[in-house]
């Protein structure tokens, strides 16, 4: 019982303790808080699209590497339909057309990639603008703040100036505090976001290519592909 009283203590003086800060800091602290939030739901939709996204492409390759070198490239196209993943959806592109030329196999799968990239680096540049945004914003309310509180001690008396203006600073350097907070906080997210999308787009080069390679120099004749794949 008596702990339960502590948390509900101590979680109550941190709540006011935290509108405090944001009372303090003024309107700029609720600007960066929108940036923040705005940063966060960015992050949140971007990382499950791009863990959607991702795949073990080696073990893709081999699995599709075994069924058309067993001219079974039926099964090497189920292989890439049971994904929602892009490396498949470019793959599945390119054995489409495995009994065509190499040029039209790559130009298959080019045209795949084109359309598979812009989902990788969705919204992702808005991350970078949240971080950004947020440290200007939060320099600007500290200056702003900063302003006031000599505006304020101008006129006070001067056994007060000193008290006043370092109340005045502290309250000035909150909107910096929250604005690195917030930019910190998104810039970590958009590098790790960024790398993850970097080795997708990677994995989606070196398979394809490997695709391209295997398909157009394999010595043995495959069986058409059937009209009801190429239409799916």
């Amino acid at each position: 019982m008596e702990n339960q009283i502590v948390e509900a203590v101590t979680e109550q003086s941190f709540i006011q303790t935290l509108a405090i800060f944001m009372d303090e800091g003024g309107i700029f602290m609720w600007i960066i808080f929108a940036t923040w939030i705005f940063g966060i739901a960015v992050s949140l939709e971007r990382i499950k699209s791009l863990f959607t996204y991702d795949i073990d492409g080696s073990s893709l390759m081999n699995m599709i590497k075994k069924h058309v070198l067993n001219n079974d490239v039926q099964k090497a196209i189920q292989s890439c339909s049971n994904s929602n993943a892009l490396l498949p959806m470019v793959l599945k592109s390119g054995l489409k057309r495995a009994n065509q030329d190499k040029e039209q196999i790559q130009d298959a799968i080019d045209s795949t990639i084109l359309e598979v990239v812009p989902k990788v680096d969705k919204r992702m540049s808005y991350l970078g603008l949240v971080a950004n945004v947020s440290t200007l914003i939060g320099l600007l309310g500290t200056i702003y703040g900063l302003i006031q509180s000599f505006a304020a001690v101008a006129n006070a008396d001067p056994s007060s100036k000193a008290k006043l203006l370092a109340l005045g600073i502290s309250k000035a350097m909150n909107t910096t505090a929250l604005g690195l907070i917030s930019a910190i906080s998104i810039m970590v997210v958009h590098n790790i976001l960024s790398n993850k999308s970097d080795k997708i787009l990677a994995e989606v080069e070196e398979y394809s290519l490997k695709l391209v390679d295997l398909l157009g120099t394999k010595k043995r004749k495959m069986p058409p592909v059937p009209e009801t794949s190429k239409a799916a």
